[in-house]
């Protein structure tokens, strides 16, 4: 590796387990010399967490729940007595009630619709509010997102209405935070054998249909991510921001599925 991100601290929020696309990410900015903390909420994702973060050589984990402003303010606190500067944060947070992610988008109820928003978009505002001064060199910000923003996904329901308003944030925030040199933009995988994916109706076939399809024939992997990741949060993103990258092996350029499968 070419040790882009020697030198470079950076905090992992979103780490479920080992085929998660934060652990992907962590992975790919470890393996280029970064140094990680790792957010986890409740005992029970820490305990998942602990062991991966130690395989990476960190020993820095804060118990956050984005809902809960004390849990923010006492983790991110706990933080700045390890570190006094940060440079990168991945975001990678998002929630919908699985119950939800089936039938119609119309039978959303008012209280997930309001939680998804909540974990899925809100709180990104809430934790780039609390890095921002510790970017005191400037810094990237970024979180993920997924297609169905923008084009209608069987099932994914009101997840589609929360990246749609996660990517915009990040239009926003990438505006707002470009004068103190922090870069703020969302990777678009395609889709992930994850345990959020899993929850999402139909996301086997999913799974299978855009790996049929995409130009190139197969699905987006941790490693591809990752790398992406590491070029947004290294030297060479600089001069970018506001943008939504997709990595989908490049099934979002089609019109209609590949001859073979109309």
């Amino acid at each position: 590796m070419a040790e882009l991100m020697k030198g470079k601290r950076g905090l992992i929020m979103g780490v479920a387990n080992d085929r998660s696309i934060a652990w992907g990410i962590a992975q790919a900015m470890a393996a280029e010399g970064a140094e990680l903390a790792f957010s986890y909420q409740g005992d029970a994702f820490g305990k998942r967490v602990e062991p991966l973060a130690a395989s990476l050589g960190s020993d820095i984990l804060v118990d956050m729940d984005v809902t809960n402003d004390e849990t923010l303010d006492s983790g991110f606190a706990s933080l700045w007595e390890r570190w006094d500067r940060i440079d990168f944060l991945v975001h990678a947070i998002a929630y919908s009630d699985k119950n939800e992610l089936t039938g119609r988008f119309l039978n959303t109820s008012r209280s997930n619709f309001k939680n998804s928003l909540d974990i899925s978009c809100y709180s990104l505002i809430e934790v780039a509010r609390r890095v921002e001064p510790k970017m005191t060199e400037g810094g990237s910000i970024i979180t993920l997102t997924y297609g169905g923003s923008n084009r209608v996904t069987p099932y994914y329901n009101v997840m589609g209405v929360a990246k749609a308003a996660l990517e915009a944030t990040v239009r926003y925030m990438a505006n707002d935070l470009g004068p103190q040199g922090i870069r703020v933009n969302a990777i678009s995988p395609g889709p992930m054998k994850t345990l959020a994916g899993a929850a999402i109706g139909g996301a086997r076939r999913t799974f299978r249909h855009t790996e049929a399809n995409s130009p190139m024939r197969k699905n987006a992997t941790l490693e591809s991510i990752g790398g992406t990741a590491v070029y947004l949060a290294s030297d060479y993103g600089t001069c970018t921001t506001g943008e939504i990258i997709t990595v989908d092996a490049g099934f979002h350029v089609l019109g209609m599925p590949q001859p073979e499968h109309l």
